[in-house]
């Protein structure tokens, strides 16, 4: 049978937190953790859209135990305070979803392009902070969203911040969902290797219709590349609702084990029903996800205590 929402488990007394949950697949994950039980933190980076989206949360289910946390993954100054001020003893789900896609060439305050530094790092030091509130409690899992786009990436070690090349957004894009997937295959090794009880997974949601296929054409000023991406969405995409399903079995379906990657199983993974799928042979590279390690961890500060 199919896996869908109803299939998650009871959830109560266990602690999620889902960055980017205001709108699209990280609201809709924030909404079913939710319904099934669990305490929620939606991490947002605008508290207005924030509040909008916790209001509908609610509405949706007046009985959950939801809040907001504010989280702007591109300064790691506002990652460390969001880890600091988090008020709970332990995290039970970590779902590292919040992203940003095929936008013009913007720095952060750290001097990181964009793209990567949103996508990864702003998710490396995250995880990294939270680990021994995500060590504190049994079974605990970490899941962070990518894209087939990944198949199409490759890290520039050389120049990982596009500093020396021509930026091209789809490049970087590409590379920051390559470097999910060699983030969670280094810290499930990393993890294994220290004996320590967290299952580090992936998802993909396929082709789902949010606003993040939007947002790129929309900062360039494009409006002819907004009405195209939107007249895509409505053909190709499936409801983000659908697309937030990989991420809700990856982090809730008791037969998942650490290093698997979920995601839609028809039209070439771009709709469907969440089952576990091959990656690329880059994301399989363990020297790669080793040296993107240091990299990330030279870049943020972020150790990580596994052993």
């Amino acid at each position: 049978m199919p896996w869908t929402a109803s299939d998650i488990p009871d959830l109560t007394g266990r602690a999620a937190i889902v960055t980017g949950a205001n709108s699209g697949i990280g609201f809709h994950t924030a909404l079913e953790l939710a319904r099934h039980g669990a305490r929620v933190t939606l991490a947002v980076r605008d508290p207005g859209r924030g509040a909008d989206a916790l209001a509908r949360l609610l509405h949706e289910v007046p009985t959950a135990d939801a809040e907001l946390g504010r989280l702007d993954l591109a300064d790691q100054a506002s990652v460390r305070d969001f880890a600091a001020a988090y008020r709970g003893d332990g995290v039970d789900l970590l779902v590292n979803n919040a992203g940003i896609m095929a936008v013009p060439l913007r720095r952060t305050a750290e001097g990181w392009e964009s793209q990567f530094a949103t996508n990864h790092l702003g998710h490396f030091a995250l995880t990294g902070l939270l680990l021994p509130r995500l060590l504190a409690r049994p079974g605990t899992r970490v899941v962070t969203v990518t894209s087939g786009a990944h198949r199409g990436g490759r890290i520039d070690f050389a120049d990982p911040n596009a500093q020396r090349r021509r930026y091209s957004k789809w490049a970087a894009y590409a590379q920051s969902k390559l470097a999910n997937l060699l983030f969670t295959a280094e810290l499930r090794r990393r993890a294994e290797a220290a004996g320590a009880d967290l299952r580090p997974v992936a998802a993909h949601p396929g082709y789902a219709a949010t606003n993040l296929q939007v947002a790129g054409p929309r900062m360039a000023g494009s409006r002819f590349g907004e009405r195209a991406v939107t007249l895509m969405n409505g053909v190709l995409g499936q409801p983000d609702r659908a697309g937030a399903l990989p991420s809700l079995r990856a982090a809730t379906d008791p037969a998942v084990r650490a290093g698997e990657v979920y995601g839609p199983d028809r039209f070439f993974e771009m709709r469907g029903h969440p089952v576990p799928v091959q990656v690329g042979a880059r994301a399989r590279d363990a020297a790669d996800a080793a040296r993107l390690w240091a990299l990330s961890e030279e870049a943020t500060g972020v150790r990580y205590p596994l052993g």
